[in-house]
């Protein structure tokens, strides 16, 4: 079994890279697509790369293609199965291969200074619920946060909180989740972040 290691950023607030979690659909909303083109070109703006998935299609591809656009670097990390399906973009800075969706998600939190979910479906809930609960358990000190684009991610944010209530969750650990829903508050928010202290003691 993969074990997450060099997850620790190397420089406190330093954003080099982002990794980006979205989905392989545009969904309904124009918006959406609208909200990731606009955070992907302030990234580029920004001189922060994009680490995401590495396909062609739904928000994937729009991330990556306004990133590119603006100059931006770009790394895709994708499954050879995956690559095999023809669903891979062709024209990203670098494409990295992997075995499978673990080695996948581990290569994606070492490259990466951060993580940010967008607008997405069942795998991008998978993928931010690993790094948060790394995250919590002190395996990375690199922030988590959400785009909110037109209040998507707020009934997810309602369970959340709902877990705070009945003792599930502590409230440090909601508090450290950034939300945000413009590509500059969640920039300035990222960079401003610090890490709370592990759930369980060194």
């Amino acid at each position: 079994m993969l074990e997450p290691q060099n997850l620790t950023p190397s420089t406190a607030g330093a954003l080099r890279r982002l990794t980006l979690f979205t989905g392989s659909s545009p969904g309904r909303d124009p918006r959406y697509a609208a909200a990731v083109r606009d955070l992907a070109a302030e990234l580029a703006g920004r001189g922060v790369g994009v680490v995401y998935g590495g396909g062609r299609v739904g928000l994937m591809g729009e991330v990556a293609d306004a990133a590119l656009a603006g100059g931006g670097e770009v790394l895709g990390v994708m499954p050879q199965a995956l690559v095999d399906g023809e669903i891979a973009h062709p024209g990203l800075t670098r494409l990295e291969v992997v075995a499978d969706m673990h080695e996948r998600k581990l290569r994606m939190g070492e490259l990466g200074d951060g993580f940010v979910a967008l607008p997405g479906g069942a795998g991008t809930l998978e993928e931010l619920f690993e790094v948060w609960t790394w995250q919590q358990l002190g395996i990375h000190a690199k922030p988590v946060a959400l785009y909110d684009v037109g209040g998507f991610w707020q009934p997810l944010l309602a369970m959340v909180d709902h877990m705070v209530a009945e003792g599930f969750l502590a409230s440090a650990y909601r508090d450290a989740l950034v939300v945000a829903d413009t590509p500059a508050a969640l920039l300035d928010a990222l960079e401003a972040w610090r890490a709370p202290a592990a759930k369980w003691g060194r």
